[in-house]
């Protein structure tokens, strides 16, 4: 293997995974994702050091997806179990992603809890180009984001969708115009990150334990589980009393 697939960096509670492979547009081969599960094992047990993670590509864009040449048998169950690891990971994740982000990069970006992108990103499944059917997430996450209409379209036609209509059609949470992609990722990660880490975990883990759930028994599911106030809740109240 030569030379770090995913380069992590911290700052501030915030961990940034990026991507390294610019001379192939961060094509996801399987030492890629050994790497990015790595970080990830190491990320679950932070949970007090870090309260947000950011996931990004180097160069001219985020991801153009799986490596074509990497895709094998050998590592057929391994590479969706890492997708599903980030998924389930406790921080909040935030997908920035600019230039463009296809197929297998979308199937990163769908298991980040928010996407924000530049104008000028562009967003596509390809599966069916190659012959291929998405095994990574594809299929589940993005009706569930965007709906099946939108999510069929996307996949039986495999065009690229600009990133002002992924905004339209809720893939992209927040959109910034090009060049100002480490701006609008630098407030809104520090909006996440003011607020109580506590808090942020467990209403994630909630959302996601309830996602399949009737009504009630989600209800009841949020009782049983309640996890009290955040260590910090005191201090937080009498910081807001002294205002």
């Amino acid at each position: 293997m030569t030379g770090q697939r995913i380069l992590r960096s911290d700052e501030g509670g915030l961990a940034t995974l990026t991507l390294n492979r610019p001379d192939k547009l961060n094509a996801l081969d399987t030492q890629a994702f050994e790497e990015l599960d790595a970080h990830l094992a190491a990320l679950e047990g932070e949970t007090e050091r870090i309260g947000c993670v950011v996931l990004r590509g180097a160069g001219r864009g985020f991801c153009a997806g799986a490596d074509l040449q990497s895709i094998g048998a050998a590592t057929a169950t391994f590479k969706p179990k890492v997708i599903d690891r980030l998924a389930g990971l406790p921080q909040p994740t935030v997908a920035a992603v600019h230039g463009v982000c296809f197929t297998g990069a979308l199937e990163l970006a769908l298991a980040c809890d928010f996407i924000l992108a530049e104008r000028s990103a562009r967003f596509a499944d390809t599966h069916g180009k190659w012959g291929l059917v998405g095994a990574w997430g594809m299929i589940q996450r993005l009706p569930r984001r965007i709906g099946t209409a939108a999510a069929k379209t996307m996949m039986l036609t495999a065009r690229t969708v600009e990133a002002g209509e992924a905004k339209d059609l809720g893939l992209v949470d927040m959109l910034a115009e090009d060049g100002g992609l480490d701006a609008l990722v630098g407030e809104f990660t520090g909006q996440v990150l003011a607020n109580s880490w506590h808090t942020n975990r467990h209403t994630k883990r909630i959302l996601r334990e309830t996602e399949a759930m009737p009504l009630a028994t989600a209800l009841a599911h949020e009782q049983y589980t309640y996890p009290g106030y955040a260590p910090d809740y005191a201090e937080r109240v009498a910081a807001f009393g002294r205002k």
